[in-house]
């Protein structure tokens, strides 16, 4: 390890006035410390050529600790080890099994679609590759490092004798953690807290998130809802009641764009509970993604992480919350493919919550030009995705290359959304101690602007910046 006598670094290498493609190295006297590798996700061709090679040298990263097992948050590290990395990963137990599922589906369709591209290349043109093959991700698992929560074993883990990191329950998906990180140089410590992805208080399944207890100089929030506040939960499950009656009545299809990991299973819960309640028929609904089914597997593996409400309304009864007789879980392409013949009344939850790939992209083309389909969007839709086309109303849109016009009906219910609104990071970050810098990050210029405004006028005394992509900032 080198000891030049430099001050600790940040760089913002990704999620940097954007939602996607998380990626914040922290450098102290020659040891780089990675905070999340992630992938971009958006314009297809923008995506292939941000994701296409790291902004840093792979050999040069020391270690690397992930928030979360969302793609944008870990979609890079195959390649990340690939291109040299040879030190370890740290997570949460239940973050490195959900990020092998993820990672695996991730570079199964790299492959599948390396494979449409060049059986179909036109003349002249040169092969494609995916960034990573489902072995590339085996090899990157053995560098994963699993350590638990502090607060189920109060110990902090050590990357070497100046720098030390404890992880708190972020609330967010299951696994997801705030890093807390310790650096001391020259006799000096240095603390830095980095929010990952925030959770919602109070949420279905989940803990709420967990407030640092020692003291932050640094801090790097999210901001992916700070221009916004959500409505309380009950009004979206009232939302979500209304539009299932009337779904119900008018033998409607309901297609749902949702994440694998998180969204799928908080919606699944939702269900259960109005179904349960007498509140709302029972009418089919389908988990149409093989990966929806491995990660609710990976939930029903961790019930320590659930909280006390989960319990009490489906444990206490010997219940599983994530399975009920009405809900079925598709895995073959032609259990998929038989939806589509189906009539309504029923609701099909798939992935990507984005609508930019997968399954929901069939179940969009059946049922996007019927009036009758409703399309439920339940969480952020990223600039330049077909979720987001959609929401804003741009007709007609390119699905699989053709044009369809949409005509079915579009309802947004963001009180779904697994990231806290503004009101909860605010409230967060007010019980944070010893503030001098917040860095907003995983946010658009536009919401990132309103929260960096309202995050000063709440904090007059603190810096408040939101880091463009390649940023780097001393810390003094």
């Amino acid at each position: 390890m080198g000891l030049a006598k430099t001050k600790m670094q940040i760089t913002f290498y990704g999620a940097a006035q954007n939602v996607t493609g998380s990626k914040h190295l922290i450098q102290s006297q020659g040891y780089r410390v990675l905070l999340d590798c992630g992938l971009f996700q958006g314009r297809r061709s923008e995506a292939r050529e941000q994701n296409s090679e790291l902004p840093f040298e792979a050999r040069s990263i020391n270690a690397v600790i992930v928030s979360h097992g969302h793609a944008d948050h870990c979609g890079m590290l195959p390649l990340l080890v690939k291109q040299g990395f040879t030190g370890h990963i740290y997570c949460t137990n239940a973050t490195a099994e959900v990020m092998r599922w993820i990672l695996l589906d991730s570079a199964k369709i790299q492959e599948q679609d390396a494979e449409y591209y060049n059986n179909r290349l036109p003349e002249g043109e040169d092969p494609i590759s995916p960034l990573y093959t489902t072995e590339d991700v085996e090899i990157m698992m053995k560098q994963v490092r699993p350590i638990p929560y502090f607060r189920i074993r109060p110990q902090w883990t050590i990357l070497n004798e100046r720098i030390r990191f404890k992880l708190y329950d972020a609330g967010h998906i299951l696994g997801s953690s705030v890093i807390y990180l310790e650096c001391v140089e020259n006799g000096k410590t240095h603390s830095l807290g980095f929010t990952g992805d925030l959770g919602r208080a109070p949420a279905p399944i989940l803990h709420a998130p967990e407030v640092i207890q020692e003291p932050v100089e640094t801090f790097l929030t999210e901001a992916t809802y700070g221009f916004r506040n959500h409505r309380p939960i009950n009004d979206a499950k009232k939302e979500l009641r209304e539009l299932i009656e009337y779904a119900y009545k008018h033998k409607s299809k309901i297609i749902v764009p949702a994440f694998s990991l998180g969204r799928t299973q908080e919606l699944v819960y939702l269900l259960h509970e109005l179904t349960d309640d007498g509140e709302i028929p029972r009418l089919p609904i389908y988990i149409d993604s093989p990966l929806a089914g491995h990660l609710t597997d990976v939930f029903m593996a961790h019930a320590e992480d659930f909280d006390h409400e989960s319990w009490v309304a489906f444990g206490s009864k010997g219940e599983a919350p994530l399975a009920f007789r009405n809900l079925i879980y598709t895995h073959s392409v032609e259990e998929s493919k038989a939806i589509n013949d189906m009539k309504g009344p029923m609701m099909i939850i798939s992935a990507s919550g984005m609508a930019e790939g997968g399954r929901i992209l069939h179940h969009l083309k059946h049922n996007i030009e019927d009036p009758n389909s409703i399309i439920m969007f339940t969480g952020y839709q990223a600039q330049h995705t077909l979720g987001r086309k959609i929401i804003e109303g741009i007709s007609p849109v390119r699905i699989f290359g053709k044009q369809f016009h949409v005509k079915a009906q579009i309802r947004k219910i963001n009180e779904l959304s697994a990231h806290a609104d503004q009101n909860g990071l605010l409230n967060y970050i007010k019980q944070l101690k010893g503030l001098k810098s917040i860095f907003v990050v995983h946010t658009e210029v536009d919401q990132g602007t309103a929260f960096v405004e309202a995050l000063q006028a709440s904090h007059p005394n603190v810096s408040v910046t939101m880091p463009e992509k390649g940023y780097t900032v001393e810390i003094k």
